[in-house]
């Protein structure tokens, strides 16, 4: 049988009801009233606000927007206009304020500083991986822009990209704070909004978005979720939006930022891995080499391989009889 992207043809009807009937039942087990969900505006957030409007009713579903001072503007508009398709309750919770407090942007700028010594609160940027072409081991540059337009890459050492990466980090986690103030309020579970691609991968912060009651859609690769959204009826506006982190000042996409590869691409890949199929088959699938889908194996493999720490649960000297 010929290995194609009608590997990931989903019967959306079908998981839709599944993905349902599971959420009654954890919210149940949970014993929790209703379901909270942080919309960003993105396809993965719209479809778990979509599927716990269906599942629950759209008057057991609570949506939080939390921008902040580098959030696109279209994240909020979008987020909004997935609310009111719903007919989801919702509220907007700024959390830049609680982010400045934390020195978010002054520990993040003075990282970017680091190694672009004329870098100021003005300028924009973003961190990136080489392309798709780069066949080597990954390292990340940031790009950054003058008020006046001057563009400067520069390689990261690695204390300046630990450095923005532990500052931006606040930013998760102050949104899974907000997101557990609402569902405590409302006796709420949380739901988190990883796909699979984000799950299997470790794109999550630990104790941030990694945090959640349940998670929905991590089972779905990512091509899975658009064939989702179009079937509940998200707006085709935020189905047709690149995904992107939305967490630097300059525009930025998944692919630029951690996967190296897009979404469709890489779902194709990761298929592949999980059920044997070869490199060959594979390129022929996702309009790559061989040798690109051989790179994108052992990517996968070092990611899950570094960040099995972030699925991790605390560890303890000796397991506690009753607890758990």
């Amino acid at each position: 049988m010929t290995f194609d992207s009608n590997a990931l043809k989903l019967d959306a009807a079908a998981e839709a009801e599944r993905i349902g009937e599971a959420m009654r039942r954890q919210v149940r087990d949970l014993r929790r009233k209703g379901i909270v969900v942080g919309i960003s505006g993105g396809i993965d957030s719209s479809v778990t606000a979509a599927l716990a409007a269906r599942a629950l009713g759209a008057e057991r579903v609570f949506g939080i927007f939390m921008p902040e001072a580098d959030s696109d503007p279209e994240s909020l508009r979008l987020g909004q206009l997935l609310a009111n398709r719903f007919e989801i309750r919702s509220t907007v919770e700024d959390i830049a304020p609680a982010l400045a407090a934390l020195k978010c942007y002054e520990r993040r700028n003075a990282a970017v500083a680091q190694v672009i010594p004329e870098f100021t609160p003005q300028w924009k940027f973003k961190i990136v991986l080489p392309g798709p072409e780069h066949q080597g081991l990954n390292f990340y540059s940031v790009v950054a822009r003058s008020p006046e337009g001057r563009e400067v890459k520069v390689r990261l050492t690695l204390d300046a990209y630990l450095a923005i990466l532990a500052a931006t980090n606040f930013k998760q986690r102050v949104r899974k704070m907000v997101e557990y103030h609402w569902a405590d309020r409302l006796n709420y579970a949380v739901a988190g909004t990883p796909n699979r691609l984000e799950y299997d991968q470790g794109f999550f912060v630990k104790q941030g978005d990694g945090a959640a009651d349940i998670k929905p859609i991590a089972h779905l690769y990512k091509s899975q979720v658009y064939q989702l959204a179009e079937y509940l009826g998200v707006p085709e506006e935020i189905r047709r939006r690149p995904p992107t982190t939305d967490t630097y000042s300059l525009p930025q996409g998944q692919d630029e930022f951690y996967f190296s590869l897009p979404y469709d691409k890489l779902d194709l890949c990761l298929y592949a891995k999980n059920h044997g199929i070869a490199a060959g088959e594979a390129a022929a699938a996702a309009g790559l080499s061989a040798a690109q889908v051989e790179h994108a194996f052992k990517d996968i493999d070092l990611k899950r391989s570094t960040t099995r720490y972030l699925h991790q649960k605390p560890l303890l000297v000796q397991e506690i009889p009753g607890v758990g």
